[in-house]
């Protein structure tokens, strides 16, 4: 480490012209983090041709900052309105909505932000000083490795269930069939519906807006909520001293979750958001408040999906493989000037690796500043009237189901996912272990027909990988952990509400 380069650097970073930049991208990053539909992905996208006529160093951060900025922005949604403005964010709808609707959206919100930066700030420092002992690990991965991850985070449905895990079970079940249609990632044989806007399967967007949006948008109706609204009191645009003390070390272990998931090629926030919660929920003293509406169960997500920022940077500067599709298109940004990621960056390039270091931290630095200028803003909006705010969020999820492919069969997808949303909900079965599904079911099969067809068909090969064995006992312990603790909570629960 070379600190004279990341001095200079940083002083690069901080000229006015450049800071200028990075807090445009992350401004704009959070606007569309909290739009559902709006990817961070497609703000990356349509925002690099507008780089083209500037230096590497103004254009790379404007870009972090959308990426970063956007990783937090999905949270605002997920807290506010129950659905969560990108796919990393899922996990934080657990326990943020229920914040908010016992009138905490600020004190939730303020818990996401200052997670998201702490997080996203640990992942830049693991980019910076791990970046090669983290990319030889990720190198090892192959098929195989892979599936086990899969299967690992599938092992966190057992944590998500809620009351009943045999609800959670069936509904996980349920995202694990509807994840098998479309066409055959291995063999291109079209499985199950032959209609054309399911040749590549469930449109996970769509499905997405539908079951958290479009359900919430119809118990809201059924509940004769059109005339209420929900307060919400705001004391401060940070979390309280007592809070970051409860918290600090969920934000930290989530961080480090988080930048070794996302240096996984392949693995992003949302996987890294739903195993940080489960870990989180398993290692508490009281594991039974979570989903309740605790700000450990904000933390614990976010800090994870934003360390993958950071994590998912390694692989991308390490050996020029992106980690995740944000980083496929800096790949396209860095050649476009002229730049090559990959090993002889830190031969040829050293200064332009150390500036992306720093830009990569100033631009969690600017969500935090545009954050906080903005969250008193965004907790206004749940104080708006229902028979206002639900027709507003029906239009804004169905623009968002839209605005995908430009197609709508996204949209009446996103319907017919938002009534089996309503009618889950209103029996009871939660809806995250579907998410969950739809994210790792075609991982795990398309890497699992991939492992059997390079070892010809002998699964029993799996066991002589030692990071496969590892996974899988993970995995197997988690469920064991998880499914013991929650008897405990359900006993706890039945005590409590006897001696009522």
């Amino acid at each position: 480490m070379d600190f004279s380069l990341m001095l200079t650097s940083f002083a690069a970073v901080f000229n006015p012209f450049n800071m200028l930049y990075v807090l445009l991208g992350a401004f704009g990053g959070i606007l569309i983090g909290c739009i559902p539909g709006l990817t961070s992905t497609m703000g990356i996208a349509l925002l690099v041709p507008f780089t083209y006529g500037l230096d590497l160093l103004p254009s790379v951060g404007m870009l972090l900052g959308i990426f970063c900025g956007a990783m937090y922005g999905g949270s605002i949604s997920a807290i506010l309105i129950h659905t969560p403005g990108t796919p990393a964010a899922a996990a934080t709808i657990l326990d943020g909505y229920p914040m908010a609707k016992r009138g905490e959206a600020g004190r939730a919100l303020s818990v996401a932000l200052f997670a998201s930066f702490v997080g996203g700030m640990i992942g830049a420092l693991c980019m910076t000083f791990l970046s090669p002992f983290i990319s030889k690990m990720a190198l090892k991965f192959g098929p195989a490795e892979f599936f086990s991850l899969a299967v690992f985070g599938l092992s966190v449905i057992v944590s998500i269930s809620g009351k009943s895990l045999l609800k959670g079970l069936i509904t996980a079940l349920f995202g694990l069939l509807i994840s098998t249609v479309g066409m055959d990632k291995t063999c291109a044989y079209l499985r199950f519906f032959k209609m054309q806007g399911l040749y590549d399967g469930i449109p996970f967007i769509p499905a997405l807006i539908g079951l958290f949006a479009i359900s919430e948008v119809l118990a809201g109706i059924e509940s004769n909520l059109g005339t209420q609204k929900m307060e919400t009191k705001i004391s401060g645009v940070l979390p309280s001293k007592a809070d970051i003390k409860a918290i600090l070390p969920t934000i930290v272990k989530g961080g480090f979750l988080g930048s070794f998931i996302g240096a996984i090629p392949g693995a992003g926030g949302d996987i890294a958001a739903f195993v940080s919660y489960s870990e989180a929920k398993r290692s508490s003293k009281h594991p039974e408040k979570f989903g309740t509406g605790i700000p450990e169960g904000i933390a614990a997500s976010e800090s994870a999906n934003n360390g993958c920022s950071g994590g998912a940077m390694i692989p991308m500067l390490s050996l020029g493989v992106p980690g995740d599709s944000n980083t496929a298109i800096l790949v396209g940004a860095f050649i476009m000037k002229g730049f090559q990621p990959g090993p002889m960056m830190y031969v040829e390039h050293l200064d332009i690796v150390y500036q992306v270091f720093a830009s990569l931290m100033v631009a969690n630095l600017a969500f935090l500043v545009v954050g906080m200028c903005g969250v008193r803003i965004f907790s206004k909006i749940i104080s708006i009237e229902r028979k206002i705010l639900l027709p507003a969020i029906l239009v804004l999820s169905l623009v968002g189901s839209y605005a995908i492919n430009q197609n709508m069969f996204d949209v009446f997808f996103a319907i017919i996912m938002g009534v089996i949303g309503y009618l889950f909900q209103k029996y009871g079965f939660p809806l995250s272990p579907i998410l969950l599904a739809l994210i790792l079911g075609p991982m795990s099969e398309s890497n699992m027909r991939r492992f059997m067809q390079i070892d010809d068909g002998k699964f029993y090969l799996i066991f002589t990988k030692p990071i496969c064995c590892l996974f899988l006992l993970l995995a197997v312990v988690s469920m064991v952990i998880s499914v013991i603790q929650q008897n405990k909570i359900n006993k706890k629960l039945s005590a409590e509400d006897s001696a009522k």
